[in-house]
């Protein structure tokens, strides 16, 4: 199954796109979609919509996971992420893809073994988890990071059912 990982912002959106079968993870591609801050807020969301519409185009992704929006100290910040993740839900949604959201601390946890790790932690885990995988910026880490934590929770929820449906035929 491809599964596809955004980690969204307004300067840099991060995805990663990967591979799920069964437990064995593989890389398939990665990257972060950038705008200017010098450019209309519905610019900057346009451009987000377009370069992850042309990622789900190319990799076709089955499903996919979105980081949840966490509380900044500052509102305004709060917002514009708001809006770069509305953006990219509705990119997935016009994409017919099921999403899946997960808090910061969720993903860490699934990843790291720890809601409270650090970037750094979850970089090096992402790259165990994918070997050889040359990461390029930490969005797209922490959207590779996200695509992981959701082909865990998926392998999570078919093995329940599988255990669900045997435990009705007997």
């Amino acid at each position: 199954m491809i599964l596809l990982g955004l980690d969204p912002g307004l300067n840099s959106t991060g995805w990663g796109v990967i591979s799920a079968v069964g437990n064995r993870l593989s890389h398939i591609a990665h990257g972060q979609i950038s705008t200017r801050a010098s450019d209309p807020l519905a610019l900057r969301l346009a451009l987000l919509f377009d370069g992850l519409t042309d990622v789900i185009v190319k990799y076709q992704p089955a499903a996919a996971a979105v980081e949840e929006t966490f509380l900044n100290k500052n509102p305004q910040s709060t917002l514009k992420l708001g809006h770069a993740r509305g953006a990219a839900l509705v990119a997935l949604a016009r994409g017919g893809i099921a999403v899946g959201e997960y808090s910061a601390k969720i993903v860490k946890k699934s990843i790291v073994g720890t809601g409270n790790a650090e970037k750094q932690q979850v970089h090096a885990m992402v790259c165990r988890l994918l070997p050889g995988t040359k990461i390029m910026g930490s969005d797209a880490s922490d959207a590779l990071a996200v695509a992981i934590c959701h082909a865990h929770h998926l392998a999570s929820a078919r093995s329940l059912a599988g255990f669900a449906a045997s435990r009705e035929m007997q």
